[in-house]
C-alpha cells in the first residue's frame, strides 16, 4: 500500500476564508459565532449561527460559471483553489486523469429547493427553474470542482451526514493506497443556514437557543445545550508519497490511518457506550501503527450536544484507556460551530496545523463538565509536541470515522 500525504490546505469558514486567516483565529479564541441575519428569525427559537463573512465567489470563477453554482459548490471550488495553489500543483504538467476528487456535502442546496418549492405552489410546475436538480443536488460539489479544475480521474461524493468531511478524505486516502490515483483533492462543504435547514434542525432540539454568541456553541461543557450551525469548506490534497517527491512538492503531514464503523443503534444518537467510535479510531492507530501513548491530541467530533459529548468521550476512554487522560482534546466546532459536512474537512486541517506549529486551541466557552467527563478539554491554549493526531466526526445514522494524521518524517 503505498505511502499517503497532505501536500495543500484550503479553508472557507465562519472565522476566516483562508487557512491562514482561520488558523490565526483559532490561536486568537475568535468565536465566529453572531445573530442569525440571512433570513427573518422572529418566529425561530435558534437566534444564533455560525456565518461565512465577506465570500466573494467571483475571486475564484467567472459571473456564468458563479451562477451555475449553489453556494455549497461555490464555498468547494475556492477551497479547493487554496489548496491546490497551496500544494504549488501545476495542472498543467500533471496527468489529470490520475488526479481525482473526493470532496463531499452532507445536503446539497436547501435554499434553491425552498425557491423552488414555493414556485411550484404558487405558480405551478412550468415555473419551477430547470436548474433546480444540478443545482441542488449535493454531488455537484464534487462535479463543480472537476469541471473547473479539469480533473479527470475518481469524482466521488460521500454523504454520511456530519461525519462526511472526514470520510471524505479517508475514501480519498483508500483510493491513493490501492492506486487508484496520483493526487485527490479531498474534503468536505455545506451551505445550509436557512429557514428549513434551522427550523428542520431546530425541531430535532439539536440546535442550541442561546442567544449570547459566546455560550452558544460549548462542547463538553456542563451549560451545553445544542450547536450552532456554521457553514464553509475544508479540502486538502492528498499524495501518493511518491508523486509529491517526484515533483518536488512540501510535505505538511501523512495520513497514517482510517476508521469508519457504524453504530448500528439509532437514526440521530451515537451508541451510549461509545463502542462504534472508538472502534473507528482504534483502527486509524493500528493502521498507522501506533499505541494510544503515542497519539497527544484528538481533536473531538465535540458537537455540544449532551448526548455527542458524554458519548465521545466514552468513546475515547475506551480507545484509549488510561492514555486518555494524558491527551488533549479540543472542539474546533466552539469557535466555527457544527459545519455540518465541511466540519471533518475542516479539524482535519486544524489537526494538521497543530503537528506542524505544536500549539493545541482552546476549547472557547469551556468551563467545567459534569463527573464523568474527567479528560482535559483543553480550557486554555497549550503548547505541546505533537507527532500524531486524531480527528473524530460522528454522523446522523451512526457513520464514525477517525483519521490518524502524523508528522512527516521522510
Amino acid at each position: 500500500m503505498k505511502r499517503v500525504v497532505v501536500t495543500g490546505m484550503g479553508a472557507i469558514t465562519p472565522i476566516g476564508n483562508t487557512v491562514e486567516t482561520f488558523w490565526n483565529s483559532l490561536k486568537e479564541n475568535k468565536v465566529g459565532i453572531g445573530l442569525l441575519d440571512r433570513f427573518d428569525n422572529s418566529a425561530y427559537k435558534v437566534k444564533l449561527a455560525a456565518q461565512v463573512k465577506d465570500f466573494d465567489p467571483l475571486a475564484t470563477m467567472e459571473p456564468k460559471e458563479a451562477k451555475r453554482m449553489e453556494l455549497f459548490s461555490q464555498y468547494a471550488v475556492a477551497a479547493s483553489a487554496e489548496a491546490i495553489a497551496d500544494a504549488g500543483l501545476d495542472l498543467e504538467k500533471e496527468d489529470l486523469t490520475r488526479i481525482g476528487v473526493s470532496v463531499g456535502c452532507g445536503i446539497g442546496s436547501l435554499q434553491i429547493l425552498e425557491t423552488a418549492h414555493t414556485k411550484l405552489v404558487e405558480r405551478g410546475p412550468g415555473r419551477v427553474p430547470p436548474l433546480l436538480v444540478p443545482l441542488m443536488i449535493s454531488n455537484m460539489a464534487a462535479g463543480n470542482v472537476g469541471i473547473h479544475f479539469g480533473l479527470k480521474g475518481k469524482c466521488i461524493n460521500v454523504v454520511t451526514a456530519c461525519a462526511t468531511g472526514t470520510h471524505s478524505i479517508g475514501e480519498a486516502f483508500r483510493g491513493i493506497q490501492c492506486g487508484d490515483m496520483d493526487v485527490c483533492v479531498a474534503g468536505g462543504t455545506e451551505a445550509a443556514i436557512c429557514p428549513i435547514g434551522i427550523a428542520g434542525f431546530g425541531a430535532l432540539t439539536a440546535l442550541s437557543t442561546a442567544t449570547d454568541p459566546l455560550r452558544g456553541s460549548l462542547p463538553f461543557d456542563k451549560d451545553r445545550s445544542g450547536f450552532v450551525m456554521g457553514e464553509g469548506a475544508g479540502v486538502v490534497i492528498l499524495e501518493s508519497y511518491e508523486h509529491a517527491v517526484a515533483r518536488g512538492a512540501k510535505i505538511l503531514a501523512e495520513v497514517g490511518g482510517y476508521g469508519a464503523t457504524c453504530d448500528a443503534y439509532h437514526i440521530t444518537s451515537p451508541a451510549e457506550d461509545g463502542e462504534g467510535a472508538a472502534r473507528a479510531m482504534t483502527l486509524a492507530m493500528k493502521e498507522g501503527g501506533l499505541e494510544p501513548a503515542d497519539v497527544a491530541y484528538v481533536n473531538a467530533h465535540g458537537t455540544g450536544t449532551h448526548h455527542n459529548d458524554l458519548y465521545e468521550t466514552r468513546a475515547i476512554k475506551k480507545a484509549f484507556g488510561q492514555d486518555a487522560y494524558q491527551l488533549n482534546v479540543n472542539s474546533t466546532k466552539s469557535m466555527t460551530g457544527h459545519m455540518l459536512g465541511a466540519a471533518g474537512a475542516v479539524e482535519f486541517i486544524v489537526c494538521v496545523k497543530t503537528i506542524q506549529e505544536g500549539f493545541i486551541h482552546a476549547t472557547a466557552g469551556f468551563r467545567e463538565a459534569e463527573e464523568e467527563m474527567d479528560l482535559n478539554y483543553t480550557p486554555q491554549a497549550v503548547r505541546r509536541e505533537v507527532r500524531a493526531a486524531i480527528t473524530n466526526s460522528l454522523g446522523f445514522g451512526g457513520h464514525n470515522g477517525s483519521l490518524l494524521v502524523k508528522k512527516f518524517e521522510g
